[in-house]
């Protein structure tokens, strides 16, 4: 196996990143995400791959300063958790999940939690895998997120979303909506040229809503705080690739967009 190591302020600088380092059209998202993690360090976010071009990491913080509408006090929030290619089935993420534990244990938290699809959602953990590993599902939504946790302290609280994010609608009811942050190095790429231009050349209104901090992360109608498209005020989608005009046309026909 490779060497796995963390991602830290004195590093950054020179490591990369996992996802998009080699996408030119997302160079600024990805450098916006690396701002993001030097400020998310401070707070104790926590952010190991493995020492390959590869895309095997864990991102994770404690949860009360969470980007996501999750209320979990006492939890370390799991974010972008990814094993990907050739490095899938060697061991890998089960490294990656035993480190985060292992510094949930030294810091006497509740245990983990994160969000995912109840069905696997784009751009989100592998649902099946992480309840085959010891999570739980805590609770669902209509929209499709669930929450789900590992608890290292049995009697711990249950983590909840917060009541904004669970009926899965938006206070924006006219045409497109995105909520987005800078979580994800292709999101700032994809939402202000890709998604722009294909709402303009089909005459769909388009409202851009980026999450600038923590405290409106946390208030957002949706639990994916990386990309969540809506549409006439319900929740679509969490996948950046429908901002592309192949892509788009397909969601258009099945949520019925006109």
């Amino acid at each position: 196996m490779e060497k796995i190591i963390r991602i830290d302020q004195s590093n950054i600088g020179k490591e990369h990143i996992c996802c998009a380092f080699s996408d030119k059209k997302c160079a600024e998202g990805y450098n916006l995400k690396k701002e993001w993690l030097k400020r998310e360090f401070e707070s104790g976010y926590v952010f190991r791959r493995i020492d390959a071009r590869a895309k095997v990491f864990i991102e994770y913080g404690p949860a009360e300063r969470g980007w996501a509408p999750v209320l979990a006090p006492g939890y370390l929030l799991v974010n972008c958790f990814w094993v990907s290619g050739q490095y899938k089935g060697q061991g890998y993420a089960k490294a990656l999940l035993n480190m985060a534990l292992d510094d949930a244990r030294v810091q006497h938290k509740n245990g983990l939690v994160t969000v995912v699809g109840t069905i696997k959602f784009h751009f989100m953990s592998d649902t099946k895998w992480l309840l085959k590993h010891g999570f739980e599902t805590i609770e669902k939504t209509p929209a499709g997120f669930s929450l789900l946790a590992l608890k290292l302290i049995s009697e711990a609280e249950n983590p909840s979303f917060n009541p904004l994010s669970r009926n899965g609608v938006c206070p924006e009811s006219n045409g497109l909506v995105v909520y987005y942050s800078n979580r994800c190095p292709f999101s700032e790429f994809h939402v202000k040229n890709s998604l722009t231009e294909t709402a303009a050349k089909r005459g769909i209104p388009l409202k851009v809503v980026k999450l600038e901090s923590m405290e409106q992360a946390q208030q957002a109608p949706s639990p994916a705080t990386v990309f969540s498209l809506f549409y006439n005020g319900k929740f679509i989608t969490t996948d950046v690739s429908v901002c592309l005009e192949s892509r788009f046309d397909k969601v258009k026909n099945e949520f019925h967009i006109k």
